[in-house]
């Protein structure tokens, strides 16, 4: 943000399973750099489980989106793009937006270089899920792991979604949640006076986890614990 000449602009790609915390990173980023968070008009959210009949309306929205992105770039410089569930869009899509994201001086007399592009992905969540077990029978705590301990699994299973282009300049991978983490979402979700034996309790009666999984990894996150724990109680 502080950078007024960059190079390209800023490409991070979100991946994990559901429930780990992706959308709420990305609003919390929102709501650091825009004053009026997921309000702003210079936040432009797409959710992309678009199920297409046919390849002209494939091509039909491809003109609209890079017409739409375009105007909202020449309007705001600093304007964000957060496309949620990447894995579902259609590859003809992904292709349509990849000039915008590249190392690119102008395209069409419109520079994007101070464009933020933020991709919400559950694609790589098993691969996550697997490279995290594995660190941790090998003796590392949750809190040592480094980025390195899975980007690279990771950045090899999901590199098909966008092609040979290098546009993505992180691949930031969301770790599986553990019975504690559970504990906390619903310990957040009742209110100002938690209950850590409650929360603990209905942990063990509301969230599914991973059958014999000795660190009772989280099947779905803290995704369905705020309707499952209103459920119970």
């Amino acid at each position: 943000m502080n950078n007024d000449n960059p190079k390209k602009p800023l490409v991070l790609s979100f991946h994990g399973t559901g429930g780990t915390g992706k959308t709420w990173t990305s609003q919390l980023i929102v709501k650091n750099i825009y004053k009026k968070g997921m309000d702003s008009s210079f936040v432009h959210y797409f959710n992309h489980a678009i199920n297409f009949t046919d390849a002209s309306q494939v091509e039909t929205y491809k003109s609209q989106l890079q017409h739409w992105i375009r105007g909202k770039v020449t309007n705001c410089a600093h304007s964000m793009f957060i496309f949620d569930e990447m894995d579902k869009m259609d590859p003809g899509i992904i292709d349509s937006i990849k000039p915008f994201m590249d190392y690119q001086y102008k395209l069409d007399g419109v520079s994007y270089r101070k464009a933020i592009f933020l991709f919400l992905s559950n694609a790589g969540g098993e691969i996550i899920r697997e490279s995290t077990l594995v660190s941790w029978k090998a003796g590392k705590k949750r809190e040592e792991l480094k980025l390195e301990d899975v980007e690279t699994a990771l950045s090899s299973s999901v590199f098909y979604n966008y092609g040979k282009s290098n546009v993505v300049d992180f691949f930031i991978p969301f770790l599986p949640l553990e019975r504690q983490h559970i504990v906390q979402c619903i310990m957040v979700e009742m209110g100002l006076q938690p209950d850590h034996n409650k929360a603990c309790e209905m942990a063990d009666k509301i969230v599914f986890y991973i059958p014999d999984d000795e660190r009772r990894i989280s099947v779905s996150g803290c995704k369905t614990v705020a309707s499952r724990l209103k459920y119970f109680m």
